[in-house]
């Protein structure tokens, strides 16, 4: 695929100044470009966005057909019919989908199923249950259920109540009409879209395709679930839980096992993944310590050999997720997010930073997760760092319009964010957020 990011910042401007989330958020987005479009068949262009109008070829329906199992027939020769005196019409053969049917003339029927094209001279269709099934005699609606279909045209049938013209027939281009605009350019293709442009015959769309996404974790203390633990090891969640949350944003996701804290390492497994990636996500070795491999690894990638590219490492007036790094690497300048590792800061960044970025690259238009106002719903006032965006995990009733923090505010709490569906939001200029207050609500469902 073609370049997916504008050459970066050069990767020394966020060095001697807190940035704030949404200049941080903005300087993300106004890098990150959307994949060049591709033409993919329908099956794999599911939740991608449409590049063009689509328009219709033929009439939906392409022709007059029957919306049930029944009897095609003219309403003059129906009109009148009852119980008592049933109009009786010659049966002159069956009309399935797909068939070719016969004409229907004065006194005469055609058995018809639901789908299958009006005969010429038919004007309605008669639903089975109003007839004696074509059987010969006996009570129309006492001998058949509703909706079933009759065993065997014999020579005539029994109709017992009249149709108006029309009836129970589905009008070519009833659905839409040929030259009709069927789906914009901007439309998102989820299920009903993908039936549409099938249903008017299109087995191929113009699309930005669905960005492929490299996750990966740092740490030389990470193991992988399911192995044992040993002395100062713990698991890898991270990159589960990102690859997870980078496929919900609709990206084809790829998880890297963790890598050791090892500059040359690390430097050489995000080469390596370049191939097949259209944006990497690290998490872990952006702070300040002494093992903090990706800084060490990327604060110089690009350099010289990719003019242009380059890991720009920031602090952010936010809690959790200070720590943050952006920018593009390798000659196609692929764009690189790197995320803080304590789990909690890695996700909130992935919501914040991340999500909208691969929204970005689909060329989607609802980069970011619905945001609303709540009432605060919490025991005790709650505190805020005073010049830090804070956001703290909670539950968000639609219902009541209250949101409750779950957990504590500490970044390590991955149980309170299982249990979480939304991030409550302390403002900057909040130290302490009394319980009753109005709140934004970042809703993750």
């Amino acid at each position: 695929m073609s370049s997916t990011a504008t050459p970066a910042p050069a990767p020394v401007s966020g060095q001697g100044r807190l940035w704030t989330v949404d200049e941080h958020l903005a300087d993300i987005l106004a890098t990150v470009r959307p994949l060049d479009p591709i033409e993919l068949q329908l099956p794999d262009a599911q939740g991608c966005v449409l590049v063009e109008d689509v328009t219709v070829p033929v009439a939906l329906p392409p022709f007059d057909n029957s919306s049930m199992d029944g009897y095609a027939v003219r309403t003059a020769d129906v009109s009148g019919a009852d119980e008592e005196f049933p109009a009786v019409l010659t049966v002159i053969g069956d009309v399935a989908a797909g068939g070719s049917p016969p004409r229907v003339g004065p006194g005469q029927a055609a058995r018809i199923m639901t789908g299958a094209p009006l005969p010429p001279g038919a004007e309605a269709v008669v639903p089975v249950e109003w007839t004696d099934g074509g059987t010969g005699g006996g009570a129309a609606t006492s001998m058949r259920p509703a909706g079933s279909a009759p065993e065997g045209a014999s020579g005539e049938v029994r109709v017992y109540r009249p149709v108006e013209a029309r009836a129970h027939v589905r009008a070519r281009g009833s659905d839409v009409q040929a030259g009709d605009l069927a789906l914009a350019a901007g439309t998102v293709l989820g299920p009903p879209q993908i039936g549409l442009l099938s249903a008017i015959g299109r087995a191929t769309v113009r699309v930005n395709p669905r960005p492929r996404v490299v996750v990966l974790s740092t740490g030389s203390e990470l193991v992988q679930p399911g192995e044992a633990l040993g002395e100062g090891q713990i698991y890898d969640s991270n990159s589960f839980a990102l690859t997870a949350a980078a496929r919900d944003a609709g990206a084809i996701a790829y998880r890297v096992g963790a890598v050791t804290d090892d500059a040359d390492t690390l430097r050489a497994t995000i080469e390596d993944q370049l191939i097949r990636a259209d944006m990497i996500v690290t998490t872990g070795g952006v702070s300040v310590g002494a093992y903090d491999v990706v800084k060490e690894a990327l604060s110089s990638v690009g350099d010289e050999d990719e003019p242009g590219s380059g890991i720009d490492f920031r602090k952010l007036a936010m809690q959790p997720g200070k720590p943050q790094g952006f920018g593009s690497i390798g000659p196609e300048h692929i764009p690189l997010l790197a995320l803080p590792g304590n789990p909690v800061s890695s996700y909130v960044s992935f919501e914040l930073f991340v999500r909208p970025a691969i929204r970005a690259l689909m060329g989607r238009r609802d980069v970011h997760r619905p945001t609303v106002r709540a009432t605060l719903k919490a025991d005790t006032p709650l505190r805020s760092p005073a010049g830090r965006r804070q956001f703290l995990r909670g539950t968000y009733d639609a219902e009541a319009g209250t949101a409750v923090p779950v957990g504590g505010a500490g970044s390590h709490l991955v149980a309170a964010l299982a249990h979480a569906d939304a991030l409550i939001v302390l403002p900057e200029e909040a130290t302490s957020m009394e319980p009753g207050s109005e709140v934004d609500v970042v809703l993750l469902g």
